[in-house]
């Protein structure tokens, strides 16, 4: 399912929002405790005989289950993940991607449908769900993808034990109230507000605005870096002259800076393997939460 992360989000009411954390929390329960045995000889001891300690170390294996993995930008967070040494099993209607990549070849590809999916072969022993499932169509239509798919995700990731839900969200344009009575905007309000209450200490929602990258439609490459890139330079330079207008109605259509696909998925992947990282991370926080993962 591809994602449509570059439209405009939904503004959730201030009580709703749980603002980024850092605060620790308890380390998940999805780890490998390994055995070391070490010998020692004490000197000046002429005894030869050495002791022997147990050493015991807790080390943690990732993988994650990306929710439209053969979009836009699930495509893009399943190739970062690998390229992390993450486990990485996509779940899409459209399954495994027509075009050849040496990454391709490392993601498990699953065939299927949110809503009819067999949990059992995409949620075992996940340490963590990445959903960027959205959408536009009917009225019904916006509501299903947007809002009741992700619920359903986020309700049978909690219950198979997954210790962390992020979700591929869009950025605030500071729209007025009255355009966000679509099923679209509902949807996205409900799915958010999925994640924080059923994830409260370790649920993700990024908010990138317009997202640029090289995106694939029906074997065909359309660049978008050519307009993205630009615009985001352009933006960044003139940001302490434009600022004053951002508290204008949708002003951030025209303001708010262009985000890589590239640093959305590192910002997932942040997500993925950092515990102190929830809560609702702007276009900005985004961007500084891929530099920490990026190489």
């Amino acid at each position: 399912m591809a994602s449509f992360s570059s439209f405009p989000a939904i503004r959730v009411p201030p009580s709703s929002l749980t603002t980024p954390s850092f605060r620790s929390r308890p380390t998940s329960h999805f780890q490998n405790r390994i055995g070391f045995r070490c010998s020692y000889a004490e000197a000046p001891v002429r005894d030869t005989k050495s002791a022997t300690i147990d050493v015991v170390a807790d080390v943690r294996t990732e993988k994650v289950v990306v929710l439209g993995g053969s979009g836009f930008v699930g495509s893009a967070i399943c190739k970062a993940a690998v390229s992390k040494g993450i486990e990485v099993i996509s779940l899409s209607r459209s399954g495994r991607p027509t075009y050849p990549s040496s990454w391709v070849d490392q993601v498990n590809w699953v065939a299927g449908d949110v809503f009819y999916v067999n949990w059992d072969e995409v949620l075992v022993g996940a340490t963590a769900v990445v959903s960027t499932l959205g959408g536009f169509g009917s009225e019904e239509q916006m509501q299903r993808i947007n809002g009741e798919a992700n619920v359903v995700a986020v309700n049978a990731a909690k219950d198979y034990g997954i210790p962390k839900f992020i979700l591929i969200s869009v950025h605030d344009y500071n729209l007025p109230s009255f355009l966000l009575s679509s099923g679209y905007f509902t949807g996205k309000r409900k799915a958010e507000a999925e994640v924080l209450s059923k994830y409260p200490n370790s649920g993700v929602v990024l908010r990138p605005g317009f997202i640029y990258g090289k995106r694939r439609v029906d074997g065909f490459e359309i660049p978008l870096d050519l307009i993205g890139q630009p615009v985001e330079r352009i933006l960044r330079a003139t940001e302490s002259f434009i600022k004053p207008l951002s508290s204008l109605p949708a002003s951030d259509l025209l303001l708010a800076p262009p985000v890589s696909v590239d640093d959305v998925a590192l910002a997932a992947i942040n997500a993925v393997s950092d515990d102190d990282f929830f809560g609702i991370f702007t276009i900005e926080q985004i961007k500084e939460a891929a530099e920490k993962v990026r190489v």
